[in-house]
């Protein structure tokens, strides 16, 4: 049993599959977890794949139009937390990332051309930068929009220098641009 205080934040990156494959690592009864896990999240940041883990979907069968994603969003959102940030969609050579406040009932679109390429940790990345901005009070969409743009700059960056995707992004040059 998880006992949330009063005052703290939780953020939660379900990190369970990409690309529409769960990760061999995870069980049927461990994705159920996940789902039991993140109803204690203020936050959680599921790409496409784990959106259809926690929500019971065929990867292939869902359609990237804000309808669809906002459904999703919310199917999630009705799991616990408040805030529900999709990441990763691919769709007409952009990514996407479609972010819902339940409290608002607003969602947002952050897109970026896609340049093709993935890097490992991105979303590791991507959770920490929103996690710092919202403790320090910042505005849900700001937070958002500064991780997007961020990893974003970092791909492109770590791009020019052919390194393995395997071996993560070189973030770390950037991360002046955070300040």
């Amino acid at each position: 049993l998880i006992k949330k205080h009063d005052n703290a934040f939780v953020l939660i990156d379900p990190v369970m599959g990409d690309n529409g494959l769960r990760y061999k690592t995870y069980t049927d009864s461990m994705c159920r977890r996940m789902k039991d896990l993140i109803k204690h999240a203020d936050i959680v940041t599921p790409n496409l794949t784990e959106c259809c883990i926690l929500t019971d979907r065929i990867y292939e069968e869902v359609s990237l139009d804000e309808e669809t994603l906002l459904q999703i969003a919310k199917e999630i959102a009705d799991l616990g937390p408040s805030k529900v940030v999709i990441t990763g969609v691919i769709k007409d050579g952009d990514i996407i990332t479609f972010a819902y406040d339940k409290g608002s009932e607003e969602f947002f679109v952050v897109k970026n051309q896609y340049n093709q390429k993935s890097y490992s940790g991105t979303g590791d990345i991507f959770a920490s930068i929103i996690c710092g901005i919202m403790v320090n009070r910042e505005d849900f969409k700001f937070a958002v929009d500064k991780a997007c743009q961020f990893i974003k700059n970092a791909i492109d960056f770590t791009g020019t220098d052919n390194v393995d995707t395997n071996n993560g992004v070189n973030f770390e040059p950037l991360l002046y641009q955070l300040l």
